[in-house]
């Protein structure tokens, strides 16, 4: 099944392109995603067809369990597949705090936190490293300080998209369109820093808490035109204020 177009122009997936075409290329000329994945041999498991996973087993502890990761036709698990690629150390310490979290409690309709933040996480987190006024403002969802008063501060700003459906949804932009950041305290350097950071920096306790903010990603500037003109930002039912 083709995939979607994807601009690759976009500032929030050119960091994708690489692999990315050629994923979406080896697609296009016929092969199944999880082939064209494996072609890359760029991530710590093994990419399968979803049929791979048993009926009634975890997705989770499968991955865990077997280093194969199932993995249906379409843009969602395309994203899933790259980000394997981009943050393995990361990707790996995710789908280990699931599996415990699993192995402790079993699966229930009711997840609890520590898989709830998971997932969250694994969905549609993104990485901020900011100046402290910029991440002082966005704790306080102060959309007018943060985007407009201090617009200048955003070129010491680094923003890197994680989460894999925040990624699919972003193919098709739209302004409402919300990332739960996570602080990268360190400086991003480089994605490989940046992963193993993280890595470490994850825990069940830390995730337990929520330790993330919403950020509308289209009112990063430099990321979308229309946020040239600072009425974009007057719409309350995308930047909310803080409750």
């Amino acid at each position: 099944m083709p995939l979607l177009p994807v601009d690759w122009d976009q500032p929030w997936l050119n960091p994708w392109r690489e692999s990315g075409q050629r994923v979406a290329q080896a697609v296009a000329a016929g092969a199944p995603l999880h082939d064209a994945l494996n072609g890359e041999l760029a991530a710590p498991l093994r990419f399968v067809s979803q049929s791979a996973l048993p009926p009634g087993e975890a997705y989770e502890s499968y991955i865990f369990n077997k280093a194969q990761c199932p993995t249906r036709e379409g843009l969602h698990d395309f994203f899933n597949g790259l980000c394997w690629m981009r943050f393995p150390q990361t990707k790996t310490r995710l789908n280990q705090l699931q599996a415990a979290e699993i192995a402790a409690a079993g699966v229930t309709a009711l997840r609890g936190p520590v898989r709830d933040a998971l997932t969250v996480f694994d969905e549609n987190a993104a990485l901020l490293s900011a100046p402290q006024p910029l991440w002082d403002a966005l704790i306080a969802r102060d959309w007018q300080r943060l985007f407009i008063d201090l617009r200048p501060l955003w070129p010491q700003a680094r923003l890197v998209l994680f989460g894999h459906a925040l990624l699919e949804k972003l193919v098709c932009p739209r302004k409402p369109i919300t990332a739960h950041v996570y602080r990268a305290q360190e400086a991003i350097d480089s994605i490989a820093n940046l992963d193993a950071w993280l890595a470490a920096d994850l825990s069940a306790d830390k995730l337990a808490a929520k330790p993330f903010t919403p950020l509308p990603v289209l009112g990063v500037p430099g990321w979308w035109a229309e946020n040239e003109n600072f009425s974009f930002y007057d719409d309350s039912l995308v930047f909310r204020p803080r409750r």
